[in-house]
């Protein structure tokens, strides 16, 4: 005589990693994109022109980095306590915005530095990859959820520009030190910053879906990146000369 089997017990679901670890594995396998975009960047051909370039184009992003970031904020304000994703974030982007303020005034004063005329050059219209990099931001804090902006900042934070390159840039380029200044000082506080955002990550309960939209977020962010400093070698390509310098 047999017996039927009784019912099985549910198997026990595996622990989900803390979102900044999983996000810094999914980032080791993607950012090869942008190494070889830098790579392309950095290149002695032309690399004068492509800085000063680069220069103007970084300013176009960094100072959209303290409103996204306020942006954010408010939104994580206007929901205390209702969302478990929520406090942590708030408490990163509340210490974190202060450290980040006042980076795009550094770089007007790197391009004063190299010759530019800032005024002149932010006049221009922001290219559409700087568009499509820092607007998809807008779009995740306001539609989606605010914690979207930290795969955008994880990206940025964890790809800093190693210390070695800045003598190097300087050598090739010709242009004085402090045409460096900020391309140095990110070199050498983006190891710290990197950790917080991932720290920050780590710590927010966020729920399935949300994960899954910081780490689209971050995906977007890289090739959204690598398409920027495509642009800036192609420019430089087809002109082969800088963006307007002042006269002395």
């Amino acid at each position: 005589m047999t017996t039927a089997p009784g019912p099985r017990a549910p198997e026990a679901r595996p622990a989900e990693a803390p979102l900044g670890a999983e996000l810094r594995a999914v980032l080791g396998l993607v950012t090869p994109v942008l190494h070889r975009s830098a790579a392309r960047l950095w290149q002695p051909r032309d690399l004068r022109a492509r800085y000063l370039r680069y220069l103007v184009t970084m300013h176009t992003v960094i100072r959209a980095s303290v409103p996204l970031m306020e942006r954010a904020l408010a939104h994580c304000r206007d929901a205390p306590g209702r969302d478990p994703a929520g406090e942590p974030l708030r408490r990163y982007l509340a210490a974190h915005i202060p450290r980040e303020r006042h980076h795009d005034t550094w770089l007007l004063r790197d391009m004063e530095a190299a010759g530019l005329h800032p005024g002149r050059e932010l006049a221009r219209p922001p290219s559409p990859e700087v568009a499509r990099l820092v607007g998809a931001q807008y779009y995740w804090i306001d539609h989606f959820h605010p914690l979207c902006l930290l795969g955008y900042v994880a990206v940025l934070e964890l790809n800093a520009p190693a210390v070695s390159l800045v003598p190097l840039l300087a050598d090739r380029t010709g242009l004085p030190p402090a045409a460096f200044d900020t391309l140095r000082l990110h070199a050498e506080i983006d190891g710290g910053h990197s950790a917080a955002v991932l720290t920050a990550l780590d710590e927010s309960a966020a729920p399935p879906q949300v994960r899954a939209a910081v780490r689209l977020s971050a995906l977007h962010t890289v090739q959204a990146l690598a398409d920027v400093l495509n642009a800036l070698s192609d420019a430089t390509d087809r002109t082969g000369r800088p963006p307007d310098r002042e006269d002395h």
